[in-house]
C-alpha cells in the first residue's frame, strides 16, 4: 500500500473488509459479516468478516506452511532486514493508518498516528535482534562430550489484540515473535479491525512471504477457535482480564504458553513535596489524555492531604476545560470512547460509584457535540468521597473516570495503592527521591513511574503483576518468550559405554 493521499474522514462511505490469509483477501461467507461503527458519529463505519472455525484453520495452516517453508529457510539476518523494512512502510502509511483507526475507535488522530510512525522504532529493535539469537556450549564433566543448546522458534502464534492501541499493540507482539522465527494469526479487536489487514498487506508489500502473518476477523467464537486451535503454539492476548483468565485455562489445558496483558486501576500518588504543576498534568495526562481507554490510566489519584483540595481544585477546573470533539480536529483534546457499551460502562460505574457514597466533582454524564449528535462523548469526571470498597476503586473503568482520594503518610497510601488485585502501572510524584526509589519497590505493579506517566519504549520491558498478565513484552525478555531450548549432546570419543557395566 503506498501513501494514501485522500485520508479517513467522518463522511466516507461504509467500507467492507475481508480475511486476510496466506497474502490473499478472503471473502466473508454469505450471512458472516459484523458492522463496525464510528464513535464520533454513532454511524456505521463498515462491515468484516466472522471467521468461523473453517477459515481460522485456513489460516493457521497458512501459518505453519510458512513456518515450515520460507520462513524458517531464510537466514535471521533476512528476516530481521524484512521486519526493518515493514517498519519503514508503515512509518510511510501512518497518515492513514492512524485516522483510519481514530475513525473507528475515537482516540486522536494525532495519537494514532504517532504511534503507526514509532512502530518502525520497535521493527527496527526487533528486527536487529533476530540474528542475535544465540544458544550456549555448556562445560560438562565428560570431557569427551559436546554439549550445546539451540534457541528455537515455537511455530504459530496466536496474537490477540484491542482496540485501544491496535497497530502498537499488534506489533509489539508480533515483532519479537516474527524476530523469533515464528509465524502469526492476529486476530483484531472487532472495534478495530482494519488497520491490522492494512499493515499485514505492507508485510507482504516489502517482502515477507505470504503466510507468515495473517489476520482473521471476527467476534468471540473466532478468538475462541483460534486459541483452542491445536497447531498454535503460544498464545499472546491483550485484553480483559476475565477474556485471559480464560485465555490462560485454555492455554493450560493445550500445555502451550501464553503472553497475557490484562487489566489496571493504577495508582498516581502525589505527596506534599511535589512539584505541584508537573503533578497535575501527570495526572490529567495518566486518564485524560487517551479518554482513559488504557490499560495503564490513573484512575486513582491519592493526593496528601495537605495539597489535596488545592490539586483536586485545579484537576476539576482544567477537567472542565478539556475540548472534547471530533478526534480529527487538531482543536480536539478527548475524543469520544470507543463504543456504545463503552459509554454505558462509563455512565453505569459513575451510578454505582455515587450510590455507595462517592460525589460527583465534575462531569459523569454523557456530552452533546455539535455536528456530532449520534457520538458517544462523554465528560471527563472525576469523583470524590470513595472509600475502598467503592466500584470506581475496586473496578477497571476504561474511560475517562478519576477517582480522587486523601491520605496522610507513606504507609497508608501505600496499603491503599496495593489493596487491589491488579498491578499494572503506578505512578509517584515527589522531590524526595529516598522516598520514590523505597515507594517503587514496595509498589505491586510492573511498571512505576517517578515524577512522570505512561512514558514506554522498544527496549524497557512492560507487564503486570497480580491479575494484570503474565509475561513481557518490549526489550530483549520479550523474544525470549516466543523461543524454546533445545539441548544437544554429542560424543566425540572413540570409547563405547556399555550401559550395564560400571566403573567404580
Amino acid at each position: 500500500m503506498s501513501q494514501s493521499t485522500s485520508l479517513p474522514n467522518h463522511e466516507m462511505g461504509a467500507r467492507s473488509y475481508g480475511l486476510h490469509i496466506a497474502g490473499e483477501a478472503v471473502a466473508a461467507e454469505p450471512g458472516r459479516t459484523f458492522e463496525s461503527f464510528n464513535p464520533t458519529t454513532g454511524r456505521r463505519w463498515g462491515d468484516f468478516a466472522i471467521a468461523g472455525a473453517d477459515q481460522v484453520d485456513r489460516a493457521v495452516t497458512a501459518a505453519a506452511k510458512a513456518f515450515r517453508g520460507p520462513w524458517s529457510r531464510m537466514s535471521a539476518t533476512e528476516r530481521g532486514r524484512l521486519l526493518m523494512r515493514w517498519g519503514d512502510a508503515i512509518a510511510e502509511n501512518a497518515m492513514h493508518i492512524g485516522a483510519l483507526e481514530a475513525t473507528q475507535n475515537g482516540k486522536l488522530a494525532s495519537e494514532m498516528q504517532t504511534q503507526a510512525r514509532i512502530v518502525r522504532d520497535w521493527l527496527c529493535y526487533f528486527g536487529g535482534m533476530a540474528d542475535k539469537i544465540e544458544g550456549a556450549v555448556i562445560p560438562v564433566a565428560q570431557t569427551s562430550v559436546l554439549n550445546y543448546t539451540l534457541k528455537e522458534p515455537l511455530g504459530v502464534v496466536a496474537v490477540i489484540v484491542p482496540w485501544n492501541s491496535p497497530t502498537l499493540l499488534m506489533i509489539e507482539s508480533a515483532a519479537p515473535a516474527l524476530a523469533a522465527g515464528n509465524t502469526i494469526v492476529v486476530k483484531p479487536s472487532e472495534v478495530t479491525s482494519a488497520s491490522a489487514i492494512e499493515i499485514a498487506r505492507l508485510a507482504e508489500s516489502v517482502g515477507i512471504p505470504p503466510g507468515v502473518l495473517n489476520v482473521v476477523t471476527g467476534l468471540r467464537e473466532t478468538g475462541e477457535a483460534l486459541v483452542g486451535h491445536p497447531q498454535v503454539r503460544k498464545i499472546s492476548f491483550i485484553g480483559s482480564t476475565d477474556v485471559g483468565r480464560a485465555i490462560a485455562a485454555e492455554a493450560g489445558r493445550k500445555l502451550v504458553p501464553c503472553t497475557l496483558e490484562l487489566g489496571g486501576k493504577s495508582p498516581n500518588i502525589v505527596f506534599e513535596d511535589a512539584d505541584i504543576d508537573r503533578a497535575e498534568i501527570g495526572v490529567l495526562a495518566g486518564i485524560f489524555a487517551a479518554a482513559g481507554q488504557t490499560c495503564v490510566a490513573g484512575s486513582r489519584a491519592y493526593i496528601h492531604r495537605r495539597i489535596y483540595d488545592e490539586l483536586v481544585s485545579r484537576l476539576v477546573r482544567r477537567a472542565g476545560r478539556i475540548a472534547v470533539g471530533d478526534p480529527l480536529a487538531q482543536a480536539t483534546q478527548m475524543g469520544p470512547v470507543a463504543s456504545k457499551a463503552q459509554l454505558d460502562k462509563d455512565q453505569a460505574i459513575v451510578r454505582e460509584a455515587v450510590a455507595a457514597g462517592a460525589s460527583v466533582l465534575c462531569g459523569g454524564e454523557r456530552l452533546a457535540v455539535p455536528g456530532f449528535d449520534g457520538g458517544y462523548f462523554f465528560a471527563p469526571t472525576i469523583l470524590g468521597g470513595a472509600d475502598a470498597a467503592n466500584p470506581v476503586i475496586c473496578k477497571e473503568v476504561f474511560g475517562p473516570v478519576l477517582a480522587v482520594m486523601p491520605f496522610e503518610d507513606d504507609d497508608e497510601v501505600l496499603a491503599l495503592a496495593n489493596d487491589s488485585e491488579f498491578g499494572l502501572a503506578a505512578g509517584v510524584w515527589t522531590k524526595d527521591f529516598r522516598r520514590a526509589h523505597l515507594m517503587a519497590r514496595r509498589l505491586e505493579a510492573g511498571t512505576v513511574w517517578l515524577n512522570t506517566y505512561r512514558t514506554l519504549a522498544f527496549n524497557s520491558p512492560f507487564g503486570g503483576y497480580k491479575s494484570s498478565g503474565i509475561g513481557r513484552v518490549n526489550g530483549t525478555e520479550a523474544v525470549n518468550h516466543y523461543l524454546q531450548t533445545k539441548s544437544v549432546w554429542c560424543e566425540l570419543g572413540d570409547e563405547v559405554r556399555d550401559p550395564f557395566a560400571f566403573k567404580a
